[in-house]
């Protein structure tokens, strides 16, 4: 779906989302203005759905991670689901097949901030949780 123009596009703002138009421009060898065009066809088709910022957890003081299995208790999904998008410290959740429901990335500033958090859905959910040692990938893109 993406050309080899397109591609390079998405790769320079995935390193770099602040480039300016005619950084960019310069780097994939258009002018601005065709740039800015393609730019604005990729988000209009949803391959650029935001221009984010990537924080470090850990300088904002979160310096424990932890992923967490969730398996609702019979009735209780919705609640489990409910609870979990309420809870800032979950900062990713998907909704999985298999034994559990729920794989949770949570980042937390101490152990026992982890179990305020799992007292909390304890009564409505099973859980498991593993502490995250380190990421030796960390989110990229698919390949384009």
């Amino acid at each position: 779906m993406l050309d080899d123009l397109d591609r390079r596009i998405v790769e320079i703002l995935a390193e770099d989302a602040r480039i300016s138009l005619k950084e960019l421009a310069a780097k994939v060898n258009l002018s601005s203005p065709s740039a800015s065009e393609r730019l604005k066809r990729l988000e209009e088709r949803g391959v650029i759905r935001a221009f984010t910022v990537d924080l470090d957890p850990a300088a904002l003081g979160y310096t424990l991670q932890v992923i967490v299995r969730i398996r609702p208790l019979p009735g209780q999904l919705h609640r489990v689901q409910q609870l979990i998008e309420e809870i800032p410290e979950f900062t990713e959740c998907d909704k999985v097949t298999g034994d559990d429901c729920f794989i949770a990335r949570l980042h937390l500033t101490s152990i026992n901030q982890l179990d305020e958090i799992l007292d909390r859905i304890i009564d409505r959910a099973e859980t498991n949780s593993s502490i995250v040692k380190s990421q030796p990938v960390r989110r990229r893109l698919p390949p384009l």
